[in-house]
């Protein structure tokens, strides 16, 4: 299969990089290449094309498992953005209906976009109708522009927009400072199109979604994905496995929302970190143990006087050993969890 690309480069002139024109994939070079003068090309943030698009075999594809009848899942490494991983550290999935294709988040940046755009295409060429972003942290969110040139309606919390725009700088530096200069280039917030105000559906044809926004708990954009065909649950950062859980909104709504979640009719859900499917609600009592320790860790430390200082040393330390990356999140956590509460 080919597919047709364009050059781009930073405003300033440097770094410069190959970018994909999504939805001009042909079978054979002379095809792909017939359709290259009535390309409409996207705009990318940051960025401007160079030179005129040409086709090429067709790049790198993010991997996937069909985890369940047409619902396939990448499994990002447990671990935070280096350039070892790439900055991959987020499960992402997609759900192929018999009209269309739903993406469920979207990875770091436009080359996860890219590369998802790709396993779709490896599995099938019906359109992707749209990208639903479960919430606003970019290893989630920061690829959803490249589905949405595609064609894609971008899908997320009302909150979204607001959330991307007010942290996009100090995302856009990280990526180039942990990842390369390259990473940011062309990266931006996808403005959504179809806001979940509480509940909606999508139908993909002959497979539903069910989807619905959440109160602020992990943070205050969150949006989960019921696919109805198989009972799954695609949660977002809602649920964690094995990776440290991220606290980055609301403890208290945090352990409200878990405890809706546990008790929805569910077979499976996919997480936001870990294991491509759990089953549930077993898969989620991890969790829900982690949180509610934190929060009695947390209260009394308050009721002994303790300094926030002090406190993030031994808040929720029984629970080291369980998960992976505690020593860089659980401080982080204690952190927002001392804050919120003192407050009680």
């Amino acid at each position: 299969m080919f597919e047709a690309v364009i050059a781009i480069c930073a405003l300033a002139g440097e770094p410069c990089d190959i970018a994909l024109l999504p939805g001009h994939e042909a079978g054979d070079r002379a095809t792909c290449e017939a359709g290259l003068d009535s390309l409409v090309r996207p705009e990318w943030p940051g960025a401007e094309t160079r030179d005129a698009p040409f086709c090429r075999e067709i790049g790198q594809a993010l991997e996937f498992q069909e985890v369940l009848p047409g619902l396939f899942v990448h499994e990002g490494k447990t671990a935070e953005w280096e350039k070892s991983n790439g900055g991959d550290v987020a499960n992402i999935a997609f759900v192929v209906g018999a009209r269309s294709v739903a993406v469920i988040d979207s990875g770091s940046g436009r080359h996860f976009g890219e590369a998802v755009w790709r396993a779709v295409r490896g599995v099938t060429m019906l359109p992707v109708s749209h990208v639903i972003v479960t919430h606003m942290h970019p290893d989630h969110a920061l690829g959803a522009t490249v589905l949405a040139a595609g064609g894609a309606e971008v899908v997320g919390h009302p909150s979204l927009d607001r959330a991307l725009a007010d942290r996009i700088g100090s995302y856009l530096d990280r990526l180039t400072s942990e990842l390369g200069p390259k990473a940011a280039l062309g990266t931006g917030p996808a403005k959504v199109t179809i806001p979940v105000e509480d509940h909606t559906s999508i139908d993909l044809g002959d497979r539903v979604l069910m989807l619905r926004s959440w109160p602020t708990s992990h943070t205050g954009t969150d949006v989960t994905v019921l696919d109805r065909e198989t009972g799954t649950l695609i949660a977002g950062d809602l649920v964690f496995d094995s990776h440290t859980p991220a606290l980055d909104g609301s403890l208290r709504g945090w352990q409200s929302v878990m405890d809706d979640l546990l008790s929805m009719d569910v077979k499976h859900v996919v997480p936001g970190h870990g294991a491509a499917l759990l089953d549930w609600p077993a898969g989620g009592t991890a969790q829900q143990t982690y949180l509610d320790i934190l929060a009695r860790d947390t209260e009394d430390a308050i009721a002994e006087g303790q300094r926030l200082g002090d406190a993030i040393d031994t808040v929720a330390a029984a629970q080291a050993d369980v998960w992976e990356l505690f020593e860089a999140f659980n401080p982080r956590n204690a952190t927002v969890a001392f804050t919120e509460l003192e407050w009680e």
